[in-house]
């Protein structure tokens, strides 16, 4: 577990929907010891990628936001700025299954949808 008086939060929000759907995946893994990381990466056709996956390793300089009942939202610290104010949700339609993105500090976003700037 991660010593809240030595992390620092991240302004970056985690919906029901999303919250419930990490929740069931760790379930299905059998693990309680993964976080889902969120990171913004250099590449893709407008500068800059998100990268969002589960991940067991806690790296010097994160921000860490629990959202009840062992779900932790981890940010990179040169990842905070590029976030700040971003949600992330999960969609299950008939036309498109996932977690989605939204964030406010994005200018503009690349046809495919996969990068922005």
């Amino acid at each position: 577990m991660i010593d809240e008086s030595t992390t620092k939060a991240h302004g970056v929000g985690l919906t029901t929907a999303a919250a419930d759907k990490v929740r069931s995946l760790m379930s299905q893994e059998g693990r309680d010891d993964l976080r889902l990381r969120l990171a913004v990466q250099p590449g893709g056709c407008s500068g800059l990628i998100y990268q969002l996956y589960f991940d067991e390793r806690s790296l010097d300089g994160d921000a860490v936001v629990e959202f009840g009942e062992g779900v932790e939202v981890v940010l990179d610290k040169m990842s905070v700025p590029y976030l700040d104010g971003a949600t992330i949700d999960f969609e299950d339609t008939i036309q498109k299954q996932g977690f989605t993105i939204d964030n406010p500090n994005a200018q503009g976003s690349c046809a495919c949808g996969d990068s922005f700037h």
